[in-house]
């Protein structure tokens, strides 16, 4: 049996019926378990080959036109009015944190009076409306108009990349006199072991777009690794419009109910977020506190040895809701701080965090339980906030430590984009 053709024809019957992320999934299973990890890896692998740019031709390849034949329709001579700012993104899925992060600045863009394009980037379809349902359901305070990236990016008088594969995407399929800016939200080079795809992410800082870092790990990480500084840096920030304290009736206030239980928001495929570390961590605190229900939120989980309250993928309300419930909280990240940090603990939730300098530059809060980043380690610091003999007043102290909201944040990279655009002239710009 020829698997390979097995495993294609599989894949493209299901993302012919509208089910791309199944057909996704179970092509890399069949990958996985024939051992075919060539097969695996291209099917996997995040650009096509003609979107594979390379910072060293920058200076040899003509800019003024696509080596590949894309016509993008470039940018008015001069900003006088309200801006098209375009964004090159993957399609989210519910929730996406890296996507929910970059859609409050479109919105903020947005609330200037900018008009924003989103430009899906999907290796296997064009079909973009596909994914408008789950953009208008989870972020439908964001208004902007949902285009695919191929086969060019035109029309905006300025681009915003917003990870590594689509910095590649708008350097080859945009015109050379669109001004790039590059939002980076992690520094991406540290998501892969050493090999190719950890080169590709690397080379993307190094493009010529104008970068907007997004907390000082990534500032750090680009001045340490490649000596580039951002262009400017944004703070994190955390939804307190969002996440809260909350009564007995759901209205925000001190909580009134007692506090039980532990809760993991579940990256399966993700290693920065240390699901596996995670669920070792788990299994241990069952065995010291099997009295204490351990809630999973996000993907879906299977291969427990204990008892597990799935909840699956939850909106933010229902999110708080449940961060409310419980004491402890796991926010593990190996990059940049993940944003269930101070989520949880608005909401008066112990987050227990992985001790590592990168996630410690963005949060400084004594909130935060820091623990080794072993299964003892994350069980020990678990079992430490459960057995707090107070835990309505750990809850309360918890959120009350300060935290920013995004406002400054979006503020800030909004005013950098405006005044970037209209202080330049087209014959000015060096991308």
């Amino acid at each position: 049996m020829n698997y390979q053709a097995e495993a294609r024809r599989l894949f493209n019957r299901l993302r012919q019926d509208g089910a791309y992320d199944v057909a996704r999934k179970v092509s890399l299973r069949v990958a996985r378990r024939l051992d075919r990890r060539f097969l695996w890896a291209e099917l996997d692998f995040p650009l096509l080959p003609e979107d594979i740019a390379s910072s060293n031709e920058l200076s040899t390849v003509s800019r003024g036109s696509s080596p590949h034949g894309f016509t993008g329709v470039g940018r008015r001579a001069a900003v006088d009015g309200p801006l098209h700012i375009g964004w090159v993104c993957s399609p989210p899925g519910p929730g996406s944190g890296g996507h929910t992060t970059l859609f409050r600045m479109v919105r903020a863009l947005e609330e200037r009076g900018h008009r924003c394009t989103l430009f899906l980037y999907d290796t296997n379809s064009d079909d973009v409306e596909r994914h408008e349902p789950v953009i208008r359901s989870y972020w439908p305070d964001m208004k902007a108009e949902i285009r695919s990236a191929r086969p060019s990016i035109g029309g905006v008088d300025a681009v915003v990349a917003s990870a590594w594969a689509s910095a590649h995407v708008a350097e080859r399929r945009t015109d050379a006199q669109v001004p790039r800016f590059y939002f980076i939200q992690d520094y991406e080079p540290y998501f892969y072991p050493r090999g190719y795809l950890y080169e590709l992410a690397q080379d993307s800082y190094s493009l010529g777009f104008t970068h907007i870092a997004l907390g000082e790990m990534v500032r750090k990480s680009l001045v340490h690794e490649l000596s580039l500084e951002p262009a400017t840096t944004i703070p994190f920030g955390c939804d307190t419009d969002m996440y809260g304290l909350l009564k007995a009736d759901g209205a925000a206030a001190t909580p009134t109910a007692a506090r039980g239980g532990v809760v993991l928001y579940a990256k399966t495929d993700v290693h920065r977020r240390g699901y596996l570390l995670a669920k070792a961590g788990l299994e241990l605190f069952h065995q010291m506190h099997p009295e204490q229900e351990i809630h999973v939120v996000g993907d879906h989980v299977t291969g427990w040895r204990i008892p597990v309250t799935a909840h699956g993928s939850l909106r933010p309300q229902e999110l708080n809701a449940l961060y409310n419930r419980c004491s402890a909280g796991l926010a593990l990240s190996f990059t940049n701080i993940s944003l269930a940090a101070e989520e949880l603990m608005a909401a008066g939730c112990v987050p227990v965090v992985n001790d590592s300098d990168l996630a410690k530059a963005d949060l400084a809060s004594p909130g935060v339980l820091w623990a080794r980043a072993t299964p003892t380690g994350i069980a020990g610091a678990l079992a430490r906030i459960v057995e707090h003999p107070h835990p309505e007043l750990q809850a309360r102290e918890v959120a009350a430590l300060p935290r920013k909201g995004w406002g400054i944040s979006q503020q800030r990279f909004s005013s950098f984009i405006e005044s970037s655009l209209t202080a330049a002239r087209v014959n000015s710009w060096t991308v």
